[in-house]
């Protein structure tokens, strides 16, 4: 009786694992995935030590693993916190979409402005938007950033920063910012986003661990929606 080879019957056993793991090589590459955050960029919406869901189909179906576009389904929107595989930075951004086609966008003391018009802000010299402190906290403002079309949420400003810029979206780009707007290599520094290198839209925060303070849970954050 022929002798099976080893290599056919270890994958024979192990039908299951291998269904499993190659479903979950298909799960993360095309549909979601999981992205731990190590920078503040986006603070205080997304805070060091957490753990970010991204919806892979929020705007487009592609290849797994690539930038390879199968199918549209949904149009990114402003406001929406995004995932991006960015050719100018080399890396994964993740980062808010606040510039759409055609858009003019500026910076003046620290005011938003598209298309000519202001975003609105509270400021809370308290800090009650801010779910951590800073080390730097009495230097740092924290607002409720408002603007016609985009859900509204918290940034955090230095007052004694005063850069400005303006600059124009072009068609089939998207212009984003970090939250943190005075710690955050973004649009302002790579230039705007071709829609090809946006990978999908971060949704939740599956879990949160406090760097700074021995890696404890932040329990408050766990299965958090984003906004």
């Amino acid at each position: 009786m022929a002798k099976r080879n080893p290599i056919g019957r270890l994958l024979n056993q192990n039908k299951s694992l291998l269904l499993f793991v190659f479903l979950l090589v298909v799960f993360r590459g095309a549909i979601a995935d999981w992205h731990p955050v190590p920078t503040g960029s986006m603070k205080p919406t997304i805070l060091e030590g957490d753990v970010v869901l991204q919806n892979k189909l929020a705007y487009d179906l592609k290849v797994p693993f690539t930038d390879i576009k199968l199918a549209s389904m949904g149009e990114p929107q402003r406001g929406d916190i995004v995932v991006i595989n960015s050719a100018a930075a080399d890396k994964r951004l993740i980062k808010r979409l606040i510039g759409m086609p055609g858009d003019e966008i500026a910076l003046i003391n620290n005011r938003l402005f598209i298309n000519g018009f202001p975003a609105e802000y509270q400021i809370s010299t308290n800090h009650e938007f801010a779910p951590v402190r800073d080390s730097d906290a009495e230097q740092v403002l924290y607002a409720l950033e408002s603007y016609e079309g985009m859900p509204s949420h918290v940034v955090s400003v230095k007052p004694q920063s005063r850069h400005e810029f303006r600059v124009s979206v072009p068609e089939g780009h998207y212009f984003f910012m970090g939250d943190s707007r005075d710690n955050s290599a973004d649009s302002r520094f790579y230039g705007s986003i071709p829609r090809a290198q946006l990978r999908g839209k971060a949704t939740h925060t599956l879990l949160s661990l406090n760097m700074l303070d021995k890696y404890k849970p932040r329990f408050e954050r766990f299965f958090a929606r984003l906004q």
